[in-house]
């Protein structure tokens, strides 16, 4: 058993038909269809179930498969690992955040790590916190900047953003022009709320929960400029960091006296693995930048 012989099984675990298999791993059907062979009856059993338009793995085949992707993770993680020590200037980090911090502050960050170590690369993602987090637990990026509401298992994590979140209503709304008020003035209003899979869902829903009322759904937006259309539209009041640029005609900004209404972004990392050398140095320079100077949006 050798690691081709695990990489062609896992291949055609994945895709489940030995002719795209072969041509994802550029080799020959037959050739494929041999390495497979000599596996199961090195294993001693059969691993996949034959059907008219391809295979899947029978139950033998599901717990080897579980088996063989550790043991290629592992050999990955191992390369990954010598290549960071012949390297350690070098590299590429993958980086998720959320849409609001797509404008200025991870560009501006980038950019000044950069200034000192413009060797390491980055792959930038931009999503909702909730993918955030699944991307970390699976490995498909190293660092996120996101909102997580709860603790997690295997991540750590520190501030680095504090939002500091306003009411906004419509141009017409009856507190239009207000300077501050009580988020429970607003208890009877509808809510332009953000999607349940957001971060800001839940604090929103918490900050009104302070407030002494659970706020009545009248539309869900994905995103801040999305919401903010909503209630310029007229389809009720909503909660929204401030945004850089926003159209302010149809719409009416107002600070929050009570609850204290902000919203804290973490950088969100694995405690329970390798982190490459360039993965590190970025972290600790976001660290360093944070403490010598408050970002706050």
């Amino acid at each position: 058993m050798d690691w081709h012989q695990l990489k062609y099984f896992q291949t055609l675990a994945n895709i489940e038909n030995f002719t795209k298999a072969s041509v994802e791993l550029v080799l020959s059907q037959p050739a494929l269809s041999r390495s497979i062979s000599r596996l199961e009856e090195e294993i001693g059993v059969p691993l996949f179930e034959r059907k008219s338009r391809g295979v899947i793995l029978n139950k033998y085949g599901e717990i080897f498969l579980q088996h063989a992707n550790r043991a290629l993770s592992e050999i990955d993680a191992a390369k990954q690992e010598i290549n960071d020590l012949i390297n350690p200037l070098h590299g590429t980090i993958s980086l998720a955040f959320i849409q609001t911090l797509g404008s200025s502050f991870v560009p501006e960050l980038i950019s000044a790590f950069q200034k000192e170590a413009s060797g390491i690369n980055f792959q930038l993602y931009q999503h909702a916190t909730s993918k955030i987090l699944s991307q970390l637990a699976s490995t498909e990026i190293d660092i996120g900047f996101c909102s997580p509401q709860e603790p997690l298992e295997n991540l750590s994590s520190i501030p680095i953003v504090k939002n500091e979140l306003f009411l906004i209503v419509p141009v017409n709304h009856r507190l239009a022009g207000t300077d501050e008020i009580d988020l429970c003035e607003v208890a009877n209003d509808p809510f332009v709320l953000f999607k349940p899979e957001t971060a800001m869902h839940d604090v929103i829903e918490r900050l009104c929960h302070e407030a002494g009322f659970h706020p009545k759904m009248a539309f869900e937006g994905f995103e801040e400029r999305i919401v903010a259309g909503l209630v310029g539209a007229k389809f009720g009041v909503a909660l929204i960091p401030f945004i850089p640029g926003l159209d302010k005609k149809k719409i009416s900004l107002i600070r929050i006296r009570k609850p204290q209404s902000l919203r804290v972004i973490q950088m969100v990392w694995r405690t329970n693995g390798y982190m490459p050398p360039a993965v590190e140095r970025f972290k600790t320079f976001v660290e360093k930048t944070i403490q010598s100077s408050e970002y706050e949006g």
